[in-house]
């Protein structure tokens, strides 16, 4: 009679020794899968490795004695992550006496800022081991309006393992351009807005290697860029033009459950907008899907997830909650008590699965308000844009009966 071999019939040292070379995540992986691997995935032996690599200057023994190598391990990466310590590597450096516009600090230690029309780039690296650390990126002509790093290896770009942790530049600017930057110097160039570029979208859109990234103008149009065409200047880029906006976008934002759903606004709007870039691809002119319609006031804050978005400004005691897949409002929900109503408007606003929190601010005092969704029972039969309720109303849960068990 055969018999099969499976993994827990080897002994737990040979285990230990092949789990020293994994990484955390597949530890993690490894531990979750069963009693006995759990029992490896937490040995010594592992965790010493981890120590010696990553702590060499910080012996587990400078730990309590009453806990294991693993546990010293991550107690000191969790006190690092929480700055915990006076005495952190330090570097100071002087630059111009200009304002700071943007500043970014990337993976691999690089520091990135913009001052006027000029972009600096400190490498960390380059610092310690006493070789030329300042690149001066100086390509545009007009203040730089903002700056955003993406991962190469979610484009056409990338070409090999060795780049899985290179990000790339893409900067827009008051010259009407909007330049990606690799390597120390702009490799692309591209045009297109009648106008001052103001912002570009804080992820990239779409699916596979051929991923575009969003800009938005004082123009008032938001364009979509490929990363895939030819040519310095990217006269073949521009994929699509969205019109809808009157007035200068000011803010856009990526859905992260589904990156072909981008939600813009602009300066002063009483309204976002909500593009689906599907339906944008192979045209030139194209509408946005929805129009989130009904603020007092201008559009500041945006939440979205895959199902609702919520909307709210600083001049309206309200925030509106819109279903994400067809932009039906369904409900609104006040910042401000009503025997309170010295509060202005919604201040700011954080929404996590079921629960929000809003936060406004009086004469006297400011208010922060919570509501938790999780066991609440009495569903919103229907919704009037003018009826604007204050207390348990929310969208029918049953409208999600494929995703009920859901947290997000």
């Amino acid at each position: 009679m055969e018999t099969s071999t499976t993994i827990t019939d080897m002994d737990a040292d040979s285990l230990a020794e092949c789990g020293r070379y994994l990484d955390l995540q597949d530890l993690s992986n490894m531990a979750m899968s069963c009693k006995f691997l759990k029992t490896v995935a937490y040995s010594d032996s592992i965790w010493q490795r981890w120590f010696s690599e990553h702590c060499p200057l910080q012996m587990p023994s400078t730990f309590s004695q009453a806990s294991g190598v693993r546990e010293s391990y991550l107690a000191r990466r969790t006190a690092l992550r929480q700055f915990k310590f006076v005495d952190p590597l330090a570097a100071k450096f002087l630059t111009e006496a200009k304002p700071f516009n943007h500043l970014l600090l990337d993976k691999n230690n690089n520091i990135i800022f913009s001052q006027g029309s000029m972009i600096q780039m400190i490498k960390m690296g380059s610092v310690f081991s006493g070789r030329d650390f300042l690149v001066t990126l100086n390509d545009h002509k007009a203040r730089i309006t903002c700056m955003r790093l993406f991962p190469l290896s979610e484009t056409s770009l990338f070409r090999s393992e060795t780049q899985d942790e290179e990000n790339f530049l893409v900067t827009s600017s008051c010259d009407h351009s909007i330049r990606l930057w690799r390597k120390g110097s702009c490799q692309r160039c591209f045009r297109g807005h009648n106008g001052p570029v103001s912002t570009l979208s804080d992820k990239l859109l779409g699916d596979g290697s051929g991923k575009v990234f969003a800009s938005g103008g004082e123009d008032g149009t938001v364009r979509l860029w490929s990363l895939s065409s030819n040519g310095k200047r990217g006269q073949q880029a521009l994929k699509a033009t969205l019109y809808g906006h009157t007035k200068p976008v000011k803010l856009m934002s990526v859905a992260g459950h589904k990156t072909s759903l981008l939600v813009t606004i602009s300066k002063d709007s009483k309204r976002a907008m909500l593009w689906d870039i599907r339906k944008s691809q192979g045209t030139l002119k194209t509408e946005p899907v929805i129009e989130l319609d009904g603020h007092v006031g201008p559009v500041t804050l945006v939440h979205m997830d895959p199902y609702k978005i919520v909307t709210g400004g600083p001049e309206d005691d309200h925030i509106s909650v819109w279903e994400v897949e067809t932009g039906i409002q369904t409900n609104t929900w006040v910042c401000s008590s009503d025997e309170e109503p010295n509060y202005a408007g919604c201040s700011a606003m954080a929404v996590n699965g079921c629960r929000f929190v809003t936060a406004s601010c009086g004469k006297e005092d400011g208010l922060v308000w919570f509501r938790d969704f999780t066991d609440a029972t009495c569903p919103v039969s229907s919704f009037s844009h003018e009826d604007k309720p204050s207390s348990s109303k929310f969208w029918d849960p049953q409208s999600y009966s494929d995703t009920e068990n859901s947290d997000d």
